[in-house]
């Protein structure tokens, strides 16, 4: 016969755990002997091991008693379905450590790999992080909007930042992030800009420039956490509008101002 301390070493729980599991009912508590004490036999381990290997199992202790109970077809059946859930819970958790996995590596938790490697390509080639940051921001609405698309999205961009003009443009942005809005290098970038999105334009079509057919509040959203990130693209985009051109996220031709003369700055 064991005592209470010997039972639980045995069953390998604590003698907390063992009185517990008595004032819920599953485990029947004996007579005192003529000492004053409570003897186990046996018996008791094998039914506190039950216990103790199910609720470990997360088996909610009410369903234990119900399990204990249970004749040897109704058991197996029960077990199978424990199992099955716990399976199930290992699944989930392993798709909650690949996450948090991805967490680790950055951009790619969010952002599509062609998506990872183009803001990583703007990085090496000096452009300031809050511009990669815009940039990235942006790609992740318009990853979760249209997934389907940013491989064609992509496909320009990698054709796009080969162009030394456009790289130019994203360095002197770079180099104007922290001026004010009267600042001349702003008007620099406004005629590079424009200069730029002309020359796509002739060469590619204006269906290439105005390419992402998204939604107008999408494109406000999009728009305002660029202006947040990256302040002077505000005031750019009013030069820009001078120069024929309008929109940040989503560009268009402003047709009335196809004029030849020099834009008012």
């Amino acid at each position: 016969m064991l005592t209470i301390g010997e039972l639980a070493s045995y069953a390998g729980v604590t003698v907390r755990a063992v009185r517990h599991y008595h004032a819920k009912g599953l485990l029947p508590e004996p007579e005192r002997d003529h000492s004053g004490y409570r003897r186990y036999d046996a018996g008791a381990v094998v039914e506190l091991i039950k216990i103790r290997t199910l609720a470990e199992a997360g088996v909610p202790l009410a369903r234990v008693r119900e399990l204990l109970q249970a004749g040897e077809a109704e058991f197996a059946t029960a077990v199978a379905d424990i199992d099955k859930r716990l399976r199930a819970e290992i699944r989930q958790r392993q798709r909650h450590r690949e996450r948090i996995a991805r967490l680790a590596a950055g951009d790619s938790l969010t952002l599509p790999p062609e998506v990872v490697d183009y803001l990583d390509r703007l990085r090496a080639l000096g452009v300031d992080e809050r511009i990669v940051q815009a940039e990235r921001d942006g790609w992740i609405l318009l990853a979760a909007h249209s997934p389907e698309r940013v491989p064609e999205w992509m496909a320009r961009k990698r054709e796009q930042i080969a162009d030394p003009r456009l790289i130019d443009f994203f360095l002197t942005l770079s180099q104007a992030l922290d001026r004010h809005a009267g600042d001349p290098r702003l008007v620099e970038l406004a005629d590079k800009l424009a200069a730029y999105i002309t020359r796509l334009a002739e060469e590619k079509g204006e269906d290439y420039v105005d390419d992402i057919d998204i939604e107008p509040p999408l494109v406000k959203l999009m728009d305002t956490l660029a202006f947040d990130t990256v302040p002077p693209a505000r005031r750019l985009i009013e030069l820009l509008k001078k120069r024929g051109w309008t929109g940040w996220t989503k560009l268009k031709r402003v047709e009335s101002t196809r004029a030849t003369s020099t834009p008012d700055l």
